[in-house]
């Protein structure tokens, strides 16, 4: 680790941000640029951008055996990143952890995926990023379930426009409340079947409506960014730096001030708290090679591990003042767990197209807003909050003559020779923010570098389950009225919420663990996501988050974090921290 040169003498930064994924990335960016000495501690390995992509130009005939697939003997120290199917791919593995080399307790199951590298999973998300609306923020106060935002979206605007104008965000405005617009790219044309389904959508169901989605992909003029090339291996890291990641954005601008320094390989293991000035002056750090233990001292801590892992420090980070863990008087701290349930909906068959084709691989395809629980008109009895789809259209490929009988002429015909166009749709709905969905500590029971294991248990409960219901109904009913045949809705969780490939965390985004609030008595984090005991300690990864809303959250931590950084640098120039 590079502080260790200096010995035993203390090492003083003005600002430590724990992670460097999408939210760490930030807060290092914000925080060096407004002129402090950051240190960005990474638990994971070091990555360089490009370099590290290994796998980004390979075909499936690269692979052993010509396969990208992992056998199953690869896949023994993957047994919870295996349950998504598609993060341990050949291609993508080494992106994610070995659950054997960093287990956790499941009550019941959870779907952890992890990342530990530079750059975390802002190498492997998904890219969609939708700005939350008035609504989203209003809803714990108007159904009662979790506790009030001390915030709303008048807050985060000026931060939302901030943010996409950075990252660049690909899309289209649409004028609708639900999802509000932003600062767009040019968005990405929607292919044919796509294009008659969004007039159908339009035409039979007044108060809905069918977008391209919005992915923080390059498509235009964006500095020190190239355009996206549409290969669809995003997850292998782009080495054009076409979306949005840590390693292609936030992480140079940081550097580049001379503010910056990365230390890999170390796993902040406590906060430490100062009795007398009533703050944190520093975190306790684990060398992952050596298990050396150093101390990192600073003005200032961010952090941003993600939800489950944030919480896990504040939770061992105990004194006197804080026997239950660092700002934990509400005793809310690890509670509250929420994802996006998903895994179903629906897909069909479009006849009429078979002169029409597309070109390249789109990193994105369609995207339906909630339209449930908006207003009188859409309110349903049984359940409460509400879901959106995304989705996209295509045709079926070469691989269709495996279940065809076909030789010689016939077989070549059949192999140059595009099959049916079908589109598909799955939802992405909201989960309550319940109390008894929590993560804890195990002290006797440690991990492989000496800290205790957590412990997880979180469900979907009644309320999720009946809006499934309706998702997999609703997806169905859009693609009938579009045209579509042979239409089969689908469901993976089949009425059993523990299902493994569909238990929470299959969503990959886990929120709530220290949620932001009002009242210090029921939240951990006022609205500048700082901890309301602990001023100089923030967090603005996953755990700040008070609902999930239904769309994808990565563009909220991003403008969360811009935000909160800009009030730290503001209340330590006016000495209050």
């Amino acid at each position: 680790m590079y502080f260790n040169s200096q010995g035993d003498n203390e090492v003083t930064y003005d600002a430590i941000v724990v992670g460097s994924g999408i939210s760490g990335g930030w807060a290092a960016k914000e925080l060096a640029e407004k002129g402090l000495k950051v240190i960005v501690l990474e638990r994971g390995r070091k990555i360089e951008h490009i370099i590290d992509y290994a796998t980004a130009n390979m075909d499936p005939w690269d692979f052993p055996n010509q396969m990208e697939e992992s056998s199953p003997e690869e896949l023994k120290d993957y047994e919870v990143q295996k349950r998504t199917g598609y993060t341990v791919k050949r291609s993508s593995r080494h992106f994610f952890v070995k659950d054997s080399e960093h287990p956790f307790v499941e009550i019941k199951p959870f779907n952890w995926m992890r990342g530990y590298h530079l750059g975390g999973r802002s190498l492997t998300w998904g890219r969609h990023s939708y700005r939350w609306s008035e609504m989203d923020f209003l809803s714990n106060s108007q159904d009662g379930y979790g506790v009030e935002w001390p915030i709303g979206y008048a807050d985060l605007k000026p931060w939302y426009d901030y943010v996409e104008s950075f990252i660049g965000v690909s899309g289209q405005n649409e004028g609708i409340p639900q999802l509000p617009d932003g600062k767009f790219l040019p968005p990405i044309e929607l292919n044919c079947v796509e294009t008659k389904v969004r007039g159908k959508i339009a035409e039979n169901f007044g108060g809905r409506m069918m977008t391209v989605g919005r992915v923080a992909h390059v498509t235009g003029p964006l500095k020190g960014r190239n355009q996206c090339q549409f290969r669809n291996r995003c997850i292998r890291g782009c080495p054009y730096g076409a979306y949005f990641s840590s390693l292609s954005s936030t992480l140079p601008v940081a550097t580049q001030t001379g503010n910056l320094t990365i230390v890999c390989n170390s796993i902040v293991s406590e906060i430490i708290y100062d009795p007398e000035s009533k703050k944190a002056k520093g975190v306790s750090v684990i060398d992952t090679n050596t298990k050396e233990t150093r101390e990192v001292f600073a003005k200032i801590i961010f952090c941003n591990a993600s939800a489950i892992a944030t919480a896990s420090i504040l939770l061992n980070s105990k004194s006197d003042r804080f026997p239950n863990g660092l700002g934990n008087d509400s005793g809310e701290l690890g509670h509250n767990i929420m994802d996006h349930h998903l895994g179903v909906g629906a897909q069909g068959e479009f006849e009429g197209f078979d002169d029409k084709y597309y070109k390249g691989r789109r990193p994105g395809g369609v995207y339906i807003p909630r339209f449930r629980n908006l207003d009188k008109t859409s309110h349903r009895e049984d359940y409460l909050r509400g879901f959106g789809y995304q989705g996209s259209a295509s045709r079926e490929g070469w691989y269709k003559v495996i279940k065809e009988m076909k030789m010689g002429a016939e077989l070549k015909s059949a192999l140059q020779t595009p099959g049916i166009w079908t589109f598909g749709i799955g939802g992405f709905g909201e989960c309550l923010p319940y109390h008894e969905n929590k993560m804890y500590l195990d002290h006797k029971n440690l991990d492989p570098f000496g800290m205790p294991k957590i412990v997880v248990d979180a469900e979907w409960k009644e309320n999720e389950m009946k809006m499934r219901k309706d998702m997999q109904d609703s997806a169905s009913e859009m693609i009938e009225a579009s045209g579509g045949k042979n239409i089969v809705p689908y469901d993976r969780l089949e009425g059993n919420p523990h299902t493994l490939v569909g238990a929470i965390g299959i969503g990959i985004h886990e929120m709530g663990t220290a949620r932001m609030g009002k009242d210090p008595k029921t939240s951990v984090l006022n609205k500048y996501n700082q901890l309301h005991k602990v001023k100089n300690v923030f967090v603005t990864d996953g755990a700040c988050m008070s609902s999930a809303a239904c769309q994808n959250p990565s563009l909220t931590y991003m403008a969360l974090t811009a935000r909160a950084a800009n009030h730290a640098v503001s209340e330590l120039k006016k000495m209050n921290l």
